[in-house]
């Protein structure tokens, strides 16, 4: 979403209708043919497009969803990180965005038909735009840019839908009622082909970063089209394809790593050259409600999205080793101690403070409201989320401007160099201090430069390094499934910060886990079942073809 949609309302709400979640047609009562008269119009059918299933009133007073409204909403985006190893729902076992990988995924998952729905939604908005655009009395410039616009959100689209649902419907036009509901299913590789060729249609037409004045920003640009190829190229194994299309990102040099990681997620530096691509707010207009589902109960938050322990042990220590309980640097009292900086910029443990306020989770301190228990309405892991929780906010935790990026130059460079190395293209140290040691050497971070150059270990420093570098960002379910290794991350035990000496500590069973760890839940990933989400049940009701 850009700037400019936040001056829309509902434009796109009358040009088209919900008969079912595939039959998006016009309204018939709409005058299609006195709309088109102008670019203002024009831009504001763009608006809608952008705006994709983000709420917005006249005089919203509320940012909050309970659900994804878009798959770059921050409930579509961070939450989607609680089906991972990283993070878990307070709502509990059988919340719809905790069952999507623990082994009870069903085709009722209210998540899933969100996403769905959603998505559909979009598409309609874009084909509709697309079919009708060519009407407006816009120059060939900006008619074509608008066009590749549509185009780079419908493509976006159709690559989340292959990499989450695998075969779904390839609409590429507005659907009559009978057409919706007698539509059939396109194979998974013909759905992520086409979206990889319509984001390099697009990605020749947007303009480049460098090129989009401060008053355009959020809007689609080469750079996001291109980031969104790569993707779609990583995720069809072409490797050697991923790494030219990444390495013309890196050779546009309009981009670069930010020295300040915690102020590309709070809302201070929403300009960087690091963010390609990010979902914009503005409070008062089209806000969000982040700070409320998100922050501590002392802070006056939900606490709804609570880091896993899993997470915080991946963050390495400071001289780069990875991080062991048996290590004499392991500090209980202080875990972001001795350790790459990034876990302390992105998660809150306990006895740090946040808004000047101590955030207490242990799990014997029944005086404090973040106790980490089973029923308060606080942590269920002993840890909370920073990244993304501005500190500065105050008031309305439903009404934040705070940004949400959606893809980063860092991804860029990590997916760069993982294209090179997937290829079987030769690493040398001049390709790791371009790609992941540019990451790491952030002025914020500073960690040890990679050396490593062996495939089969500098595979598992990498995805360490992404996981880490993009914690919380809504990418690693992805990346979980495309390496093919969710069944093996996503089955077992999973636990919470440490507490040594506890005396309320949970447990599984009477099992006693010997990092004095809080259980928290466990999962069972179903290997060749869970790896796709299943149709929405009332779409395979209304349309058999879709079972």
């Amino acid at each position: 979403m850009n700037r400019l949609i936040v001056s829309t309302l509902f434009l796109l709400t009358l040009l088209t209708s919900c008969r079912n979640q595939l039959d998006k047609a016009p309204l018939a009562s709409y005058a299609n043919e006195t709309f088109w008269v102008s670019e203002t119009n024009t831009l504001l059918a763009l608006s809608g497009v952008y705006r994709g299933g983000i709420q917005m009133a006249a005089a919203p007073t509320t940012g909050a969803e309970f659900s994804p409204t878009d798959w770059w909403s921050y409930h579509g985006l961070i939450m989607l990180e609680v089906a991972t190893d990283n993070a878990y729902d307070r709502r509990g076992e059988t919340a719809a965005y905790n069952t999507l990988t623990n082994g009870n995924l069903t085709s009722a998952n209210a998540t899933v038909s969100s996403y769905w729905n959603l998505s559909y939604a979009r598409i309609a908005r874009c084909s509709y735009f697309l079919e009708n655009v060519g009407k407006a009395p816009v120059s060939a410039d900006k008619l074509k840019r608008f066009i590749a616009e549509a185009r780079f959100i419908r493509a976006t689209q159709y690559f989340y839908l292959s990499q989450h649902f695998g075969s779904v419907p390839l609409v590429k036009k507005t659907l009559s009622p009978s057409e919706a509901n007698t539509v059939v299913k396109a194979p998974q590789a013909e759905v992520l082909a086409y979206a990889a060729s319509e984001l390099a249609a697009a990605a020749a037409d947007l303009p480049r970063d460098k090129d989009i004045p401060s008053s355009e920003r959020g809007r689609a640009t080469r750079q996001a089209a291109l980031a969104f190829l790569g993707r779609a190229q990583l995720a069809a194994g072409a490797f050697k394809d991923a790494a030219a299309t990444y390495k013309t990102i890196v050779d546009f040099g309009d981009n670069l790593i930010d020295p300040n990681y915690v102020n590309l997620f709070n809302g201070t530096n929403e300009g960087s050259k690091e963010i390609l691509f990010a979902t914009q707010y503005v409070k008062d207009l089209g806000p969000n409600a982040m700070a409320q589902h998100f922050f501590p109960a002392v802070n006056g938050g939900w606490h709804l999205f609570n880091p896993l322990g899993s997470l915080a042990e991946s963050y390495e220590f400071t001289d780069g080793t990875p991080f062991s309980y048996s290590d004499p640097r392991y500090n209980p009292d202080d875990i972001g101690a001795n350790r790459d900086p990034r876990l302390r910029y992105t998660l809150l443990y306990n006895k740090q403070t946040f808004q000047n306020q101590a955030y207490i989770t242990h799990p014997d301190s029944s005086k404090s409201v973040d106790q980490l228990t089973t029923s308060k309405q606080a942590t269920r892991t002993g840890f909370g989320m920073r990244k993304f929780c501005w500190e500065g906010l105050t008031g309305d935790l439903q009404n934040s401007s705070v940004d949400l990026p959606v893809i980063r130059y860092a991804e860029v460079l990590l997916s760069y160099l993982e294209a090179k190395l997937e290829a079987g293209d030769a690493i040398d140290q001049a390709l790791l201090d371009q790609t992941i040691n540019a990451v790491r050497r952030r002025s914020t971070v500073n960690l040890p430069a990679i050396k490593e150059t062996d495939p089969a270990k500098l595979r598992v420093i990498l995805r360490r390094e992404r996981r880490n570098e993009l914690a919380l960002e809504g990418i690693r379910l992805w990346d979980l499934l495309r390496w093919k290794v969710a069944g093996q991350v996503l089955s077992g035990d999973f636990y919470g910060a440490p507490y040594p000496n506890a005396k309320n500590l949970r447990k599984k069973g009477t099992a006693t886990d010997p990092y004095s760890r809080w259980y928290v839940t466990s999962k069972a990933f179903r290997t060749g079942q869970d790896e796709y989400w299943p149709v929405p049940q009332n779409e395979a009701a209304i349309n058999p073809n879709l079972k």
